[in-house]
């Protein structure tokens, strides 16, 4: 079963087409790297996905259903989370009050939601931290937070932009660990520019290029595609 399907997907700013004919399918319990130079049209793709964007044109569906003009609150409690490239957190609130507040979406009581924000606590490694102030948390750890935040609403697709930004390299080993962990049962869309952990957590890799998928396959096919090399990576080899 295919969690997402988004065909035909254009977003136009003033005559300059972001996203442009974007098809893309995700199936469940996939890991999905989307990659592309600055200004590919990554982001906005995702805003087109999450809702926090209009499409100019396609149709998107999750779960088997047409979200297209679903607005973003109601596909969350459709089960579909994300986070952003720029933090998004609640700085003057505890780590654990930022993460109850995305919990008590689905949680029925305050001691469901005390569990379901311990779990998703200590699946990023933030549980010694859950009494601090998020506003003193390293950028790497509000990254990880935010993390902890989609994954206590039990997400059916967990949409990450640039999830590894700030986090150190130790850091960024628990990352990895976290995604085989989260893909049991969560399908991820990964927007990422590290491309160890591209080659290291995807099964499958699109490559966006001036709005369109200019190329896409495994790891190892955009290893060796020569367009992808000149496009994205500059013409290098890259070791997986």
């Amino acid at each position: 079963m295919s969690v997402l399907v988004a065909k035909g997907l254009i977003r136009q700013f003033n005559g300059l087409r972001a996203v442009d004919n974007v098809t893309l399918e995700i199936p469940e319990q996939q890991v999905r790297a989307l990659i592309g130079p600055n200004g590919a049209g990554k982001t906005t793709l995702v805003g087109l996905l999450s809702g926090r964007l209009a499409c100019s044109n396609g149709r998107i569906d999750f779960l088997g259903r047409d979200i297209t003009k679903v607005p973003p609150h109601k596909r969350i409690a459709m089960g579909m989370a994300y986070t952003f490239q720029i933090t998004s957190i609640f700085p003057s609130l505890s780590v654990h009050e930022n993460v109850a507040i995305a919990a008590r979406r689905l949680c029925r009581n305050e001691k469901d939601t005390r569990a379901v924000v311990a779990d998703a606590l200590k699946r990023v490694s933030l549980a010694h931290v859950a009494n601090t102030d998020a506003a003193d948390l390293s950028y790497g750890h509000q990254r990880l937070l935010e993390i902890a935040m989609g994954l206590s609403q039990s997400p059916r697709l967990l949409i990450l932009d640039e999830p590894t930004q700030g986090l150190a390299e130790g850091e960024v080993a628990e990352f990895i660990k976290l995604i085989h962990d989260i893909r049991q049962n969560t399908t991820v869309l990964l927007i990422e520019h590290n491309m160890d952990v591209v080659m290291q957590v995807a099964d499958v890799v699109t490559v966006l290029n001036h709005g369109q998928v200019l190329f896409e396959g495994t790891p190892a096919d955009v290893q060796a595609n020569i367009e992808v090399q000149t496009a994205y990576l500059g013409g290098a080899h890259v070791k997986a």
